[in-house]
């Protein structure tokens, strides 16, 4: 992913353009907790929330960010409903969010927006990073994936690992291998969702309580939708 710093420093600058330089924030589905390194090294005041399910993702979490007071790990299932009681604080400045929401399919991920809504504030934002298909351009699409893949050819021919390499490694590492494990009995081989389109995500989030809500970066293939409580 060749633009992924450019799309955090986006959404980094919205945060700060949005709720300013010392928010509370939600790192949902935050994996290895690649946002919130981000937030904290830009924001030192900021306090972070890092929200996910993989025992694997969140163990490298935990390492990267022990003893740090601004973060707190909570393992829980965005497909639960009660998945917001997990959650250390009643209500977020911002809820950031990148390159997960598509391993959901659209209807829970209408009823996700619901309760994202109901935990940012009023006048806090919710961004969500990630692949948004527009299915009127299915030429372009297809032409921009052709692309995409190619590249990702090329970086794997030149010694890059690709998704099924990294996991088999750190189902051999002495750490993470009973994490992996575990890992794979919650979810099995990956797949996605949906990757319904910008129009979607937006009226959705508007929807479900947000007043405004459009993207504010965007690659052929990504898109960055920021929406304001």
């Amino acid at each position: 992913m060749p633009d992924r710093e450019e799309r955090f420093r986006v959404m980094l600058d919205m945060v700060e353009a949005c709720v300013g330089p010392a928010p509370r924030v939600l790192d949902l589905a935050c994996g290895t907790g690649s946002i919130t390194d981000r937030l904290l090294k830009r924001f030192p005041q900021a306090v972070s929330t890092g929200m996910d399910l993989d025992p694997a993702l969140l163990a490298i979490a935990g390492g990267t960010f022990a003893g740090d007071e601004r973060v707190t790990f909570v393992s829980a299932d965005l497909k639960d409903p009660g998945w917001v009681k997990a959650l250390p604080y009643d209500s977020y400045d911002a809820v950031l969010t990148a390159t997960a929401l598509h391993w959901l399919h659209s209807e829970p991920l209408a009823a996700l927006y619901g309760q994202v809504a109901g935990l940012v504030r009023e006048g806090g934002v919710f961004m969500n990073a990630d692949h948004m298909i527009d299915p009127a351009t299915p030429r372009i699409n297809a032409a921009e994936r052709a692309h995409r893949h190619a590249a990702m050819d090329r970086a794997k021919a030149g010694g890059a690992l690709d998704w099924a390499e990294w996991w088999a490694l750190a189902a051999k590492d002495p750490v993470l291998a009973g994490p992996t494990a575990a890992r794979y009995e919650i979810y099995g081989e990956h797949a996605d969702g949906d990757m319904p389109s910008v129009s979607w995500h937006a009226e959705t989030l508007r929807a479900a309580g947000f007043a405004e809500a459009r993207p504010v970066w965007a690659s052929p293939s990504d898109t960055l939708l920021l929406a304001l409580k």
